[in-house]
């Protein structure tokens, strides 16, 4: 399988899956947005956008789903609960969530913050989609309070997608307001090998393929 990915972007998802299932894969690296800075991409993802999978005939571009397809690819792995299991309505639910509800805010955050230019940029935006944001984190609260995973009593691919958001809104130096339970998890996560291993091989893939190991500079605080 082939992963093409961008520095502390999204799909960082994808790269954790893999590490985390033990698959083997392919990481290409790419400068961010690589629609903007590596137009030929677009012949391979004509949105611009990361992450990309490829597997054979498969293609997937969602970071989510991404985490769900690989969980497929590992029968029984305890990163994904099952149909019929009493949890899964609520695994899915966090996987939907990790991107439409937690994600989305914050890259409005980041476009008026830092990606349009100084005359387009509008603070009131920025502001309204914080609040947006730190209300829906209200609810990875509420569930971190009574226990130290999002669903089944376990790690799982749930807890890697909304992990994202995190550390996005961490890049957009707004985790001091998260509440106590967030942060704790935050740091649990961190911990977990698979993590601090995802980490050294993207910024070594990206020091090896000639990118920027840094975050982009519109991913900085």
């Amino acid at each position: 399988m082939d992963l093409y990915h961008s520095v502390s972007a999204r799909s960082f998802r994808a790269l954790w899956m893999f590490e985390e299932l033990g698959l083997p894969y392919r990481l290409s690296m790419l400068p961010f947005p690589p629609r903007v800075m590596q137009r030929s991409f677009l012949e391979l993802n004509p949105l611009g956008t990361v992450p990309l999978l490829l597997e054979g005939n498969q293609r997937l571009t969602e970071s989510s789903a991404i985490c769900q397809y690989l969980c497929s690819l590992v029968p029984g792995t305890p990163l994904a609960v099952q149909p019929g299991d009493a949890e899964y309505a609520g695994y899915l639910n966090w996987l939907f969530m990790s991107d439409a509800t937690l994600t989305f805010p914050l890259t409005l955050v980041l476009r008026y913050t830092h990606f349009e230019p100084p005359e387009r940029r509008q603070p009131q935006v920025a502001q309204d989609y914080a609040r947006w944001f730190f209300g829906r984190l209200k609810a990875v609260e509420s569930a971190l309070s009574q226990r130290e995973h999002l669903c089944a009593g376990r790690f799982t691919a749930a807890d890697i997608a909304v992990s994202y958001a995190l550390m996005l809104s961490e890049f957009l130096d707004m985790s001091a307001q998260w509440g106590p339970a967030t942060q704790a998890y935050w740091q649990r996560l961190q911990a977990r090998p698979a993590y601090q291993r995802s980490l050294e091989i993207e910024r070594q893939a990206a020091i090896n393929q000639g990118v920027d190991p840094m975050p982009s500079p519109l991913l900085r605080p």
